[in-house]
């Protein structure tokens, strides 16, 4: 069987073609997949070619990891069966072309231990379930009351302050682009030059920008950490003495395992985490490219989603 797919041939040349699957194993699944959101963090690094040396890295490949669809065909006894709707959080089924993330198509062969089902209900919000996981495990240990600050507001950032909010926390978040900073989020949300405070506990960076390590550093209580939950394409460095005088902490937030995934989707479930609001363009698989270019140019394009269900 082949599927169709995004596939990136070098930095920002994509094209939207036909690969043969690979064919399932033992305890694999095949997805059809219904939709898979586009990344502004990893996917733009992959697209425009900055992204650091990485397993896996090199082209031809196949982006995107946060993929929903539903199962067509299951293994005998796997904890998903044909019918369910899954979220995918990427595949490696497309033989010579490498699959980094490998979840941009309308068909994907994965493990059954890597399926996370998801309630059909969500639609095409379940593919911010790799976002949320992210965010949670860059949570850490908030604790009720705190009032930690978050440094950007795209969807990582807005989940991390859903987060942090459903731990009893008040989080405050640094936006310096005025379109991301309009609205009534139910916490404070201002450009840094508004913030007088500099007795941050806990200072959690979502922005990629390596260069703004020594104004996190002087924002911080002593004592504080400072974690660093985006994905960064230049060399991360910072003054030490004021890091020294504060006996400062640094932590780096990893990708999601699957104890995240399956707490965010309690708290989804639970009703504790909402997903509305973060999805901002749906555009149909076949007109990718333009998508690709309007999530990664487009300030106001908060999460782009490619609708694969007419595609077979």
């Amino acid at each position: 069987m082949d599927a169709l797919a995004v596939i990136l041939e070098r930095p920002e040349q994509l094209a939207l073609n036909r690969l043969p699957l690979t064919p399932a194993g033992e305890g694999d699944a095949m997805v059809a997949v219904s939709w898979s959101g586009i990344s502004t963090g990893t996917e733009r690094l992959l697209w425009s070619g900055r992204m650091p040396s990485f397993p896996g890295m090199g082209y031809p490949l196949v982006p995107g990891y946060e993929s929903v669809g539903t199962v067509i065909e299951a293994p005998k006894g796997a904890t998903v069966r044909a019918g369910d709707t899954v979220f995918v959080p990427g595949a490696r089924c497309f033989g010579a072309v490498r699959g980094l993330f490998g979840g941009a198509a309308s068909h994907l062969i994965a493990p059954t231990s890597r399926l996370v089902p998801v309630d059909v209900a969500l639609g095409d919000k379940a593919v911010l379930i790799a976002l949320a996981a992210t965010a949670y495990r860059a949570l850490g240990g908030i604790r009720p009351g705190s009032t930690p600050l978050i440094v950007g507001h795209g969807v990582l950032g807005r989940l991390l302050a859903r987060l942090t909010m459903a731990a009893g926390a008040e989080p405050t978040v640094w936006e310096t682009d005025p379109i991301r900073a309009e609205g009534d989020f139910g916490y404070c949300v201002l450009a840094p030059d508004e913030d007088p405070r500099r007795d941050y506990a806990t200072i959690t960076d979502v922005s990629g920008d390596a260069s703004g390590l020594d104004g996190l550093i002087g924002r911080i209580a002593p004592g504080g950490e400072i974690v660093l939950a985006g994905f960064y394409e230049a060399p991360i460095s910072f003054a030490f003495p004021p890091a020294f005088m504060r006996e400062a902490r640094l932590r780096i937030s990893a990708e999601f395992k699957p104890d995240d995934l399956a707490a965010v989707t309690a708290l989804i479930d639970g009703g504790r985490l909402s997903l509305d609001g973060l999805i901002t363009h749906r555009v149909p698989a076949p007109q990718a490219g333009e998508a690709y270019r309007t999530a990664f140019g487009d300030p106001a394009c908060l999460k782009m989603v490619l609708d694969w269900r007419a595609c077979s």
